[in-house]
């Protein structure tokens, strides 16, 4: 039997406020994130990797890459039962697991470091307002692409059904 990466974990206890205020204070505590580690060398480092032999300036093959990197590379994991996690970048890259917001920020992270713009985008499926999903959009030729790398579904695919949506404003 194969083990996951066993990295050192630390963390920190925040409260998170119920409702919607709650979801908010999670996206913007996932664009904090992405900020502080778009400079990180590991993160660059793994972004430059992935894209080396895409053709030179093919930003489409450069996303589709980065994008392939996590869809493959991370396994899906929920969150602890009722408790809201959120990982760094880099504890993502080394768990190799995440849940959707742990995914979402560590590709947005990646595409960042390597200059592509981009936004969080939260999905509600079961009533409006109670969102339960987030995926990103990344700035690619003029229009916001969807990415959602939990989903074995290829880059511009959205997940279907949502009742309702909400965009990051960037």
């Amino acid at each position: 039997m194969m083990l996951a990466p066993q990295p050192q974990l630390s963390g920190q206890v925040v409260t998170i406020q119920d409702g919607y205020p709650g979801i908010q204070q999670t996206i913007r505590a996932m664009r904090n994130l992405v900020q502080q580690y778009r400079t990180n060398i590991e993160i660059r480092q793994v972004a430059t990797q992935a894209v080396f032999l895409t053709p030179q300036k093919n930003d489409y093959a450069e996303i589709e890459a980065i994008f392939n990197l996590v869809q493959t590379g991370i396994r899906y994991c929920k969150d602890i039962h009722q408790v809201e996690t959120l990982s760094t970048p880099t504890m993502t890259l080394a768990q190799r697991l995440g849940d959707c917001d742990d995914q979402a920020t560590l590709l947005a992270t990646l595409l960042e470091s390597i200059g592509y713009p981009t936004r969080f985008v939260i999905a509600a499926y079961n009533q409006p307002g109670m969102y339960e999903h987030v995926y990103i959009q990344v700035y690619c030729h003029g229009e916001w692409v969807d990415l959602d790398p939990t989903e074995q579904q290829g880059i511009g695919w959205a997940p279907p059904g949502a009742v309702s949506i909400a965009v990051e404003a960037v």
